[in-house]
């Protein structure tokens, strides 16, 4: 399974509001020019993201703007808003291993607990890096093409 792109477009919105919130209006359409993606997307992502306290979001001219300090948010807080995985994780086991083989009747067993660990290790990167490493980032690879 794969984490979908709403955790790439919330992110990227993310940073464009913080760069541009105090310059203009950030609305659902002028994230979709920048992100190249439809703006019914875009809303759909700007909600889950206020829904989270992350954004304050104004349906309308009001545009968006963040609710928390860009240090304050993590990937993993994005990830976690913008639902990129259900509830049963990053991984999607087969249906219906043959319980009549050995190894059908056994491949939970030898295989659930690494695949959480995995994903538990993936969310706690997550976790380490905040808005504010992608915006520091982002400011250091626009300042070395202009």
């Amino acid at each position: 399974m794969q984490i979908t792109s709403r955790f790439t477009i919330a992110v990227h919105a993310l940073v464009f509001i913080k760069l541009f919130q105090d310059e203009r209006r950030v609305t659902s359409n002028v994230l979709a020019g920048s992100i190249q993606a439809n703006p019914v997307i875009i809303r759909t992502v700007l909600s889950k993201l206020k829904d989270a306290g992350i954004i304050d979001a104004r349906q309308g001219s009001g545009g968006s703007r963040l609710a928390m300090p860009v240090e304050d948010i993590s990937l993993y807080d994005i990830y976690k808003a913008v639902d990129t995985v259900d509830e049963t994780g990053l991984f999607h086991f087969h249906e219906n291993p043959n319980p009549a083989c050995p190894i059908g009747r056994n491949i939970h067993s030898a295989l659930d607990d690494k695949i959480q660990q995995v994903q538990d290790s993936m969310e706690n990167e997550l976790r380490k890096i905040s808005v504010a490493d992608v915006l520091g980032d982002l400011v250091r690879e626009m300042d070395k093409r202009q």
